[in-house]
This record gives C-alpha cells, sequence and structure tokens, in this order.
C-alpha cells in the first residue's frame, strides 16, 4: 500500500468542490446482479426525497467487492431507474461537480483520508495474518478483532512496513463510553462502544471497504439524506464515530425495514422471489410496480391516506419521510395484480394496443388475424400481460374440445339444439354481403328473432364452435368478425360434425 504525506492544500480543495445549500440523495448499488425489490425501494424512496426537497439525485456505482462483480450489471441498473422514471442529475454517465462516481475510480482519495485518521489516532495499521484472525472466531464464526495491533509501537509498525508485511487499516473506535446517532424511522439509538468491533476501512488491496468508501463519499458528494436498509443500522454507530473523527456533519439517517416475502422470511432472489427484471416478465407494467413497491413501508398521509394510485410526479409532491414505517412490509404478489389490472384498465386502447402488441403477436401467429380487434376485447379482462396467452391461443388454432361445452343450462342450449342453431347460422353467414361486425351482429340477431329463440340459443353454439372453450374475450360476432368468414364457416362445420357423431 502506497505511503505518502498529506497536503492540506488538496483537503482543502476537495471540501470547497461540495455542493451545499440543497438537498442531496444517491443511490448506490453494486453491479451484482438484477434489481430485487427492496433495492428498488431504496432507489425510489431516495429519489423522491430529492425530488421533493426540489434537490439532486446522484446515481453512484459501488464495485469496491470485485468479486461479486457481474458483467452487464451496471447497464441493467441504467436501464432499470430509467424504465422506472428515476431520472439522476449526477452519475457516472452524467459526471458532475463532484466525480467520479464510480468507487474504484476513486481509490486514491480513500487511501489519503485513512491516512488523515493514522495521522489523527483514530485509524491504525493491522498486520494479522488470515490464519490468526481466523483463530479469533468461534466455531459459529463469530467473534471479533481483538485489538492485537492497536498498540503497536512506532518502531514496531516501522519495521513491519519495512520489511513488506501486508496489512489492513482499521478504525480505532474508542474503548470508554458509547455512542448515539439519530435515524427518522428508528429514533435515537445508543450503543456502548465497547461493543463495536475495530472495522477494516483499507483492505491489503488498498481498496476501501463498503462501509468507509461509503461515509467519504458521501461527504466528499454533499450527500443530506442516507437510505439504506435497517440491517445497516448496526453500522451506523461506526459511521458516526468517522464522521465526527473527520469533524464532518452526519448526514439525516433513513433506515428502512425489510421487504418480507412472508412474516417469517425476507425477500430473496436465492429463494425464487422476483427482481424488478423478472416482474415486467411475468407481465407486470413498471408504472404498477413503481406505485406498489412505494407503498411498502411508506404511506401517504393527510388527504392522500386512503389513496393507493399515484403517479411518480404526485408521488414527488407528497412523498414525506416521516410516512415510512419501521414494521416490514410484505410483498404480496396477488395485491401487486390488483395494481396492475387497474393500470391496464385505466389505459386509452392505443396506448394498451402499444404494449400488449408483443404479448399479442406471441400468443396469435396467424397474420390473417387483426390483433387490434383483440386487444379491446382482453384489456378488460387480465390482471397481467401474463393473461393475455391462455385467452386467445385458440384464434391460431381451434382447439380439441368436448360437445358438453355446447350444454349451458342458463342458455337453454344443448347439444341437439346446438347441432340445430349450427345449422341455420352457416348458410346465413354464407349468405353476407359484407363481413363486419354490424353485418354479422345483425345477422345472428335476426336468425333467432326468424326462429322466435332467445338470443343465447344462437350465440352460445357459434361462439363455443369458434372457439372450443367455456369463456373467451368477446362473444360470437366478435368472434366472428376476428376470424373472418372462411375460418368461421370451417369451425361451424367442424362443430356441426363433432355434435353430429
Amino acid at each position: 500500500m502506497e505511503e505518502f504525506t498529506l497536503d492540506k492544500q488538496w483537503f482543502d480543495a476537495m471540501e470547497a468542490r461540495i455542493p451545499r445549500g440543497e438537498v442531496r440523495t444517491r443511490f448506490a448499488p453494486s453491479p451484482t446482479g438484477y434489481m430485487h425489490v427492496g433495492n428498488l425501494r431504496t432507489a425510489l424512496y431516495t429519489w423522491l426525497i430529492a425530488r421533493h426537497g426540489g434537490g439532486k439525485f446522484i446515481l453512484r456505482i459501488e464495485d469496491t467487492d470485485q468479486e461479486r462483480l457481474v458483467e452487464g450489471a451496471t447497464e441493467v441498473i441504467y436501464a432499470t431507474l430509467r424504465k422506472c422514471g428515476l431520472n439522476w442529475d449526477e452519475g457516472p454517465d452524467l459526471g458532475g461537480p463532484v466525480g467520479p462516481y464510480i468507487q474504484t475510480q476513486r481509490r486514491d482519495l480513500y487511501a489519503k483520508y485513512a491516512q488523515l485518521l493514522l495521522d489523527t489516532g483514530h485509524a491504525y495499521r493491522c498486520f494479522c495474518t488470515k490464519e490468526r484472525l481466523d483463530a479469533l472466531h468461534n466455531e459459529n464464526g463469530l467473534g471479533g478483532y481483538d485489538g492485537h495491533c492497536r498498540t503497536l509501537s512506532q518502531k514496531e509498525i516501522g519495521e513491519k512496513l519495512s520489511a513488506g508485511v501486508p496489512y489492513v487499516i482499521r478504525q480505532k473506535i474508542p474503548r470508554e463510553g458509547h455512542t448515539t446517532f439519530h435515524d427518522v424511522v428508528f429514533g435515537d439509538i445508543t450503543v456502548e462502544n465497547a461493543t463495536l468491533d475495530d472495522q477494516v476501512l483499507i483492505k491489503s488491496d488498498g481498496l476501501p471497504t463498503y462501509n468507509f468508501a461509503n461515509v467519504v463519499d458521501d461527504h466528499l458528494m454533499g450527500i443530506t439524506h442516507v437510505v439504506r436498509g435497517s440491517e445497516y443500522l448496526s453500522s451506523a454507530p461506526k459511521y458516526n464515530l468517522l464522521y465526527e473523527a473527520f469533524g464532518w456533519e452526519v448526514p439525516t439517517y433513513i433506515h428502512c425495514s425489510p421487504v418480507m416475502r412472508d412474516a417469517h422470511n425476507k425477500m430473496s432472489k436465492r429463494h425464487g422471489d422476483p427482481s424488478y427484471e423478472d416482474l415486467l416478465s411475468m407481465g407486470f407494467l413498471s408504472e404498477a410496480v413503481v406505485n406498489y413497491v412505494t407503498l411498502l413501508g411508506w404511506s401517504p398521509r393527510g388527504e392522500n391516506v386512503e389513496r393507493e394510485f399515484f403517479t411518480l410526479d404526485e408521488l414527488s409532491e407528497i412523498f414525506d419521510i416521516e410516512g415510512i414505517s419501521k414494521s416490514p412490509a410484505i410483498f404480496d404478489l396477488e395485491k401487486l395484480k390488483y395494481f396492475n389490472a387497474k393500470y391496464l384498465r385505466a389505459m386509452d386502447p392505443e396506448r394498451f394496443y402499444a404494449v400488449a402488441e408483443p404479448y399479442l403477436k406471441k400468443a396469435v401467429q396467424n397474420p390473417a388475424i387483426d390483433l387490434k380487434l383483440i386487444a379491446p376485447l382482453v384489456q378488460p379482462r387480465c390482471d397481467t400481460f401474463a393473461d393475455i396467452a391462455p385467452q386467445v391461443d385458440f384464434f391460431d388454432a381451434l382447439p380439441d374440445y368436448s360437445t358438453e361445452l355446447y350444454v349451458h343450462k342458463k342458455m337453454k342450449t344443448t347439444e341437439e339444439n346446438s347441432l340445430e342453431a349450427l345449422g341455420e347460422t352457416i348458410p346465413v353467414l354464407e349468405s353476407l354481403e359484407s363481413w363486419t361486425y354490424e353485418a354479422i351482429h345483425d345477422a345472428l340477431i335476426g336468425l333467432a328473432e326468424k326462429l322466435a329463440l332467445k338470443n343465447g340459443r344462437i350465440m352460445w353454439p357459434v361462439r363455443t364452435a369458434l372457439s372450443g372453450k367455456a369463456v373467451t374475450p368477446g362473444g360470437a360476432v366478435e368472434l366472428c368478425q376476428i376470424l373472418g368468414r372462411a375460418e368461421t364457416l370451417r369451425r361451424l362445420k367442424i362443430g356441426m360434425d363433432k355434435l353430429s357423431r
């Protein structure tokens, strides 16, 4: 690890470039895979605090844990934030006044700030071997560092440095007293300093640990509000001691309780819980996911207390950190489906068709079928886009079906009178001059009137013959129109053949 003499002017210059006098928040993901729901919620709350306060939202990539990096994951982060509408003001791609915004590109900064702590007695070099550290742990892997290198003399340190012995830099936690920090969600929390471990700040490869880089970066980027998971509550006292050691102002802490799969288990990709990308591939709309995830652990107040549905702009107007709950939130896929269904129903037909088209094309591959006629039939009948295919697959190919489908108590249809109905319907449809919705509708209604039958006695057998299903989006008239004259007549004749056996 490089040794150097500190330059006060350099530190003064770093302080001088810190933006002040505005709300500044950051989302600082590690590029280790897809965006899970808890991470997305952190990004949302961080963005909403910045936008509500008229401030800046900063994107920072924390890539110091080189072993866990996943190729392409940074692009996934960019794409996810953009799909969610979470635009950033500063970041690796945009630049800004306090860059670089990728931690490994800031490597030289951390060493200088660690040296500052060494010089002021708030940190020390630890030369302990991995074997010695492993021996400190009990059989459960627990047991903190024993402070073996805290009291090394300058002579001993100099000898080890001259001999090239590898070392890490550890935070020198006070042995006496206590540390109190304030969190918006959990209030004041006090811990005894004696319970805190002398955490590693700089690893033997010269890279900072997550905890140290966070504190340095948050200060140098002027971050005023830090949103993170409640699992980091135990690290907050060490963060506070670092801020105090540097003489820096502590930001506002907002620790959020976890998003749970159920009452006992946190959501986890390892256990098959969906990421944001998974939810999109399952047929959910990004807007619905964003709306629902925002409400996982946060509640609107005042006149909006009963509201469930918000646009991002509306949320940024009313978002209040006091509305964040300390109780864990349970991710309920059925509740998300409820949100998604509301969003789908509220879309204008053109927008629905635009977003549903890929799913319709996959389900119905016959080029003769006009998908724009199918879209309005499925829009009120699906909770997610994944519901489309099972409803419309019969347009491509008539499934094999039982003639029992023709029997409908309410419609008063039987297999016998359904055979008669189809026999009467075929010549009527064959003789139609134009194949339009109105012409088909009037012909079928007219046939029922002529035969002195209720409409259902004609419509049910026709719909069954065309679809081979008990439930379809749209009725007999819509199915005839979409399938076209030739295919409609072909399927009606197949129906007659089945009923005649």
